[in-house]
């Protein structure tokens, strides 16, 4: 019934109605075909294409990772020696103790108290402190605190404070106060 009615709509329209009619439909389905087929579609391979793109930079960055495997493992083997199990306080203590009597005696200074400071822990390191006094000449002590520096152990000096031990003497006093740096694994 629609049907005869469109019909009998269009027979009664004039030649350039009907041009124009077509036209207007012409468009509104040519609107409809792009809103409803292909704009999804144009919007589905954008998104892929940026997914894609996305997806591309990960696998370059782990790629550039990758081609660093070596030097990255040679560099975690270089440090794994700072690494390992934690030993009790007492311990860490006896071998902070141990190791900066060692480089005292290496470098010829006298030490005349040495007692521990106490424990300093942060998210990813435990410091072992230590105070020292201690006597020597000037090249002794700049010895010991280059020996102290260059220490495999992760050993720091945290504070010092150096003076004469007399007038017109060359030997000097000087307080230290040293840490001993653990990290976990």
């Amino acid at each position: 019934m629609h049907l005869f009615n469109l019909r009998d709509f269009l027979n009664r329209l004039s030649k350039r109605e009907k041009m124009i009619f077509y036209t207007a439909v012409f468009f509104v389905a040519l609107t409809l075909l792009d809103r409803l087929v292909i704009f999804p579609i144009f919007s589905r391979l954008n998104a892929l294409d940026k997914e894609i793109q996305e997806k591309e930079a990960i696998i370059k960055k782990n790629l550039r990772l990758l081609a660093q495997k070596e030097r990255i493992i040679a560099e975690s083997n270089k440090y794994s020696g700072f690494l390992g199990p934690l030993r009790s306080e007492e311990e860490e203590i006896t071998s902070l103790l141990k190791e900066v009597e060692t480089l005292a005696n290496k470098s010829g200074i006298y030490i005349s108290e040495m007692r521990p400071a106490g424990i300093k822990e942060s998210d990813t390191t435990k410091r072992y402190q230590l105070n020292l006094s201690c006597e020597g000449s000037m090249e002794q002590i700049a010895e010991f605190m280059y020996n102290i520096e260059g220490s495999y152990k992760l050993l720091v000096i945290e504070r010092y404070q150096i003076n004469p031990k007399a007038k017109e003497s060359i030997i000097t006093r000087c307080n230290i106060t040293i840490s001993k740096i653990i990290l976990p694994k």
